[in-house]
């Protein structure tokens, strides 16, 4: 009967430092996702601290680039309206050479043309 007190007494204990053992690794393993999620959080901080310094340095490079293709812009639109205008100043010049050739044969006279 001796054996049996002592088994009786040894289960609480037992039963209570395994359950002190469990609370103790649950509450490890909150520790461990604890320090995971703030080194993750930690990575997520330089990853957006460097983005935005890579951002800043790309923001006059950005200007550059688009003032360049705006100069590009600006000079094909040049060339293009000097066009259109070279060809709108040539239709004047052959319509008013159609209305003075008209002029002049209703006067009775004309144009010298050489021929070559």
């Amino acid at each position: 009967m001796s054996i049996q007190p002592t088994k009786s007494m040894a289960n609480p204990l037992v039963a209570q430092s395994l359950d002190q053992i469990i609370k103790i690794e649950e509450s490890y393993k909150r520790i461990i996702a604890f320090e995971k999620a703030v080194e993750s959080w930690k990575n997520k901080v330089v990853q957006c601290v460097w983005q935005a310094t890579m951002d800043q340095r790309r923001i006059p490079y950005a200007i550059l680039r688009m003032q360049d293709i705006m100069e590009q812009e600006m000079a094909l639109a040049n060339k293009q309206l000097l066009t259109v205008r070279q060809a709108a100043l040539s239709q004047l010049f052959e319509k008013e050479h159609r209305q003075f050739q008209q002029e002049l044969n209703q006067m009775g006279k004309s144009f010298y043309v050489e021929r070559l």
